[in-house]
């Protein structure tokens, strides 16, 4: 196939305009009627977030003419989240914009451009990157109509447009479908542990009564004694230091079962599990020794869902808020025997796990749709006309 031609946005668009806002010109917002669309009305993937939108009336609608969308118009963020971007849907219209938009309407007269492939094209790297070098250097972040019009993108045939754009839209929808199933699934977690951490469901079989323990009654708790300037790129066991990021090391001090917890930054809110070689910061607290009726991974369930609020309730105010030893030895934990305590585990780790698993092809499916937007918004890579992801 021959090179794609490189052609500006000004040669494919039938209009390059922005909005206006209403009160500049003594008009109201409305509580209902044209849907008048803003940045924050979309979501960073540019889809539609219901209730974020404004409204005017038809009046104020028709003295902005220059701004009413038509559906396949592209709205592209030019103050504020620079380069957020979306595709006009039938369903929004009659609809109008602000001066935070360029409005982009895909010729049909001129040089013919399908919507959705202008659109992947606006999100692609090389866009981003002009962007990036726009910002450096201006003093705000903003973009003129323009620096717009002169962008410039690979030009292909209008069938190979729609080949690419059905490719990425693919990809992309399978990301959205991923990420919507690991919300749902993180939500029934989140149900499950409000439910089997406190007793209100109760497995079948499992009729005993619960403890009232402390933390201090069944672990053993204490800081470690190693500092930022140990941490190893490389190195071979688990280094916890105050964040959620583990950092390496290549010697270790403890090879147990252990929960560690930040005893600053981001207090309550970070909680590690291992049980093997490790190491730990002198600003992390490690809780291990666990008793024989205590599961240490039920405890660290526990914590996760239950610690914040305690820490917060009585940590150490002061620059960095802290938290101290008899914090954790007071923390009040509720445990049912050790074999009811197993179970629960064993239902919560596998839903980590299936959690885990989604996200591992979320990665995966973000990976992909880098590589294909590299490829295919470059002309590196052609499609066969029909060619599908």
């Amino acid at each position: 196939m021959n090179a794609a031609a490189m052609v500006r946005i000004r040669d494919v668009s039938d209009l390059v305009t922005k909005g206006t806002t209403p009160t500049s010109l003594g008009r109201r917002f409305t509580s209902s009627g044209v849907k008048f669309l803003k940045v924050e009305t979309f979501a960073a993937d540019g889809s539609f977030i219901a209730g974020r939108e404004a409204f005017i009336d038809d009046s104020t609608h028709q003295l902005l003419r220059r701004s009413q969308l038509v559906q396949g118009d592209i709205l592209f963020s030019i103050a504020g989240a620079l380069g957020r971007s979306t595709v006009v849907e039938q369903a929004w219209l009659p609809a109008n914009t602000n001066q935070a938009f360029a409005i982009i309407r895909p010729s049909m007269r001129r040089r013919s451009i399908h919507p959705r492939y202008l659109l992947w094209q606006l999100r692609s790297p090389a866009i981003a990157r002009r962007i990036a070098e726009i910002n450096v250097q201006a003093a705000q972040a903003n973009l003129s109509l323009e620096q717009v019009r002169d962008f410039e993108i690979p030009f292909v045939s209008s069938p190979e447009q729609e080949t690419i754009a059905a490719a990425l839209d693919d990809v992309d929808d399978l990301i959205v479908t991923l990420e919507r199933l690991i919300a749902k699934k993180q939500a029934i977690k989140q149900g499950m542990m409000q439910q089997l951490l406190t007793g209100r469901t109760r497995l079948p079989g499992f009729t005993s009564s619960w403890s009232e323990l402390s933390l201090g009654d069944v672990t053993r708790i204490k800081t470690g004694s190693r500092n930022n300037q140990d941490k190893q790129a490389g190195g071979r066991y688990p280094f916890f230091v105050r964040s959620a990021t583990v950092e390496r090391i290549n010697s270790y001090s403890y090879d147990c079962e252990a929960i560690l917890v930040p005893g600053e930054g981001g207090i309550g809110s970070i909680f590690h599990y291992i049980n093997g070689k490790f190491e730990v910061h002198q600003r992390v607290y490690k809780i291990s020794s666990f008793a024989p009726n205590a599961s240490g991974r039920f405890i660290y369930y526990f914590m996760r869902q239950y610690f914040g609020a305690h820490a917060m309730e009585n940590s150490v105010k002061a620059t960095v808020d802290s938290l101290r030893l008899p914090t954790f030895k007071k923390f009040q934990l509720r445990l049912p025997a050790r074999d009811e305590q197993d179970a629960i585990v064993c239902l919560l780790d596998d839903a980590e796990a299936e959690v885990a698993t989604l996200e591992a092809r979320l990665a995966k499916a973000r990976a992909v749709k880098g590589g294909m937007m590299q490829q295919l918004l470059t002309g590196r890579t052609r499609l066969p006309v029909g060619a599908t992801a």
